[in-house]
């Protein structure tokens, strides 16, 4: 069975006289008459492509028609209609103009046998609608034809604009343009975790038969199952994010070029897009029908379809969407803190969850202390569940607070940064007994360039009013290592953590007078040409160490 539109065109104006002169003379519903209507203007309407998708542009309450013509054959012979919704449910239909070979082939001859025309004018044809669809569902129509017949597509949506694909053919021995769906296609939840689910479903035919053409790829969205990739694409465009032109971070690879689609990291490629209702991700992973996604939020429910892609042709089939609720979050540990005792908590910076301590107060007065080593970190405390102190730290921080005996406290920790951070925390009931020393204006170390030499470099700190102790310490380093040791730079980290060949002196200094608590220090025997990184470290009456700002400085080349 095939389209010879060539030899149609010919005979057309015979058909639409005939369905014309049919309309005038039996009673015919709105479809059918709006049907023969339209055949006045086929030369100007939309001939459907065979074996072709269409995509078709609907506009409100305006219906497209789209028209395709089947030639006489001796056999049955099958084709098939496919439509894809991409939004909103539409109404569609299919019509049929059925007329006698016969008769064309009389009408075809000429005008010299008016008789015969006339006969063939009256010769029987039938107008009917074989197929109606209301919904936003994925529908396929198969169909059987022998006879000559003019078939008529009709769309509308009656609730928006919006846009649909059409896919009809003809031959049905040349394979399939959509991959094909297992019997039974829906998807398995074989696991539920806090923040994972695992997934599982039957492969589809089309994968044991094209492997290296087809792949699965898993749509998770916190909103609504899709029945085709059209429709996951239309949403999140109509959530108004704007995609890179060279990925489009697309759902559909319609708008994937082929090689992107192809080149995937550890055969797997994700693509997460951030929407107005929540997180859309969409990972594609092969031929594999069992995944696991990853990195989902506790007690929150997913919906998951997964479609089997064909990368040659761009087309999808959807198997049937599930849902699941992750597990609810655990209480978090919380950790006893006790008088006096420091303890020092890494906090996770991709996890972004709260790290708790709890103190039950044997005072009225209590302290709070804390170093921040590494990162950012937000501290928020609570007294028997109301919030006293909430901030972002950085350096040292005292929270200073009054209560009653056996209140309890509850502070919790959260990095403020993606990478891990660090804090050392201590409660202390004793506000005279400080953890930390007592700190200059600035922990800057300052470098003198016109002190430099060959073999030795000139640094510089200020002091306090108080007398301490500080440490000098010094390591060789290399050009590429400078950003990261300063980015990276413990800075809750002590002496005992550097190699004995590190340290240069000691020395203990203070001035009543602030303008002159400073001190310089000049760090002789180095190679010429070389980066060094300097450390001062600062000890209080309780012996915990706080580090000055490292200082990189390079001695001079050429004296």
């Amino acid at each position: 069975l095939k389209m010879s539109w060539l030899r149609f065109y010919l005979p057309l104006h015979v058909l639409m006289a005939a369905c014309l002169c049919h309309s005038i003379k039996a009673p015919t519903t709105s479809s059918q008459q709006s049907f023969r209507t339209d055949l006045f203007n086929f030369y100007h309407s939309l001939i459907l492509a065979d074996g072709k998708e269409t995509t078709v542009h609907l506009m409100k309450d305006i219906p497209r028609r789209y028209y395709f013509v089947l030639e006489e054959s001796r056999v049955l012979s099958p084709f098939t209609i496919t439509v894809t919704p991409c939004d909103v449910p539409i109404e569609w239909s299919i019509l049929v103009h059925k007329a006698s070979a016969s008769s064309l082939g009389k009408e075809t001859q000429g005008d010299h046998d008016t008789q015969e025309a006339s006969q063939s004018q009256n010769a029987p044809s039938t107008v009917s609608t074989i197929f109606n669809y209301k919904g936003n569902s994925v529908e396929t129509y198969m169909g059987m034809s022998s006879h000559s017949a003019l078939y008529m597509l009709e769309f509308l949506s009656t609730e928006r604009d919006t846009h649909i694909t059409v896919y009809l053919t003809t031959d049905t021995t040349s394979g399939h343009l959509y991959p094909e769906l297992p019997m039974d296609p829906r998807i398995d939840v074989t696991g539920v975790g806090h923040t994972t689910v695992t997934l599982t479903w039957k492969h589809s035919p089309s994968v044991l038969q094209h492997g290296e053409s087809i792949q699965y790829c898993l749509l998770v969205n916190e909103k609504h199952n899709y029945k085709s990739l059209c429709a996951a694409e239309t949403a999140i465009r109509s959530s108004g994010m704007k995609l890179p032109p060279t990925l489009a971070l697309s759902l559909s690879p319609y708008l994937l070029e082929p090689q992107q689609v192809m080149i995937l990291s550890n055969s797997e490629l994700s693509i997460i897009n951030k929407v107005s209702s929540g997180e859309v991700r969409q990972i594609c992973m092969g031929t594999r029908n069992t995944y696991t996604v990853p990195n989902l939020s506790p007690s929150t429910q997913y919906y998951f379809d997964v479609f089997v892609v064909n990368l040659l042709t761009n087309a999808s089939a959807a198997y049937t969407g599930t849902f699941a609720r992750t597990l609810e979050e655990p209480e978090p540990k919380v950790t006893e803190l006790k008088d006096g005792k420091v303890i020092q908590v890494v906090l996770d910076g991709k996890k972004q969850k709260f790290y708790s301590l709890q103190y039950q107060a044997r005072h009225r007065k209590v302290q709070f202390s804390f170093q921040l080593c590494r990162g950012q970190v937000r501290v928020h405390i609570t007294k028997n569940g109301k919030t006293v102190a909430s901030e972002n730290i950085s350096g040292l921080r005292y929270f200073s607070l009054k209560g009653k005996l056996l209140d309890t406290y509850l502070v919790q920790l959260r990095s403020t940064e993606e990478s891990n951070s660090s804090v050392k925390v201590q409660v202390s009931p004793h506000f005279n007994k400080p953890l930390f020393p007592l700190l200059p204006e600035s922990l800057k170390i300052k470098s003198f360039s016109k002190l430099r030499t060959c073999n030795s470099v000139t640094i510089a700190w200020l002091g306090t009013q108080e007398e301490s102790k500080y440490c000098v310490y010094k390591r060789r380093i290399e050009e590429d290592q400078v950003w990261r040791e300063l980015q990276n730079a413990d800075r809750c980290s002590g002496p005992e953590s550097r190699h004995k060949s590190d340290k240069v002196l000691c020395k203990y200094f203070y001035d009543l007078n602030l303008q002159r608590a400073v001190t310089t220090e000049t760090i002789k025997g180095l190679d010429a040409g070389t980066l060094y990184l300097f450390d001062v470290y600062l000890f209080g009456p309780s012996g915990i160490p706080v580090r000055y700002h490292s200082k990189v400085v390079k001695t001079r080349k050429k004296c």
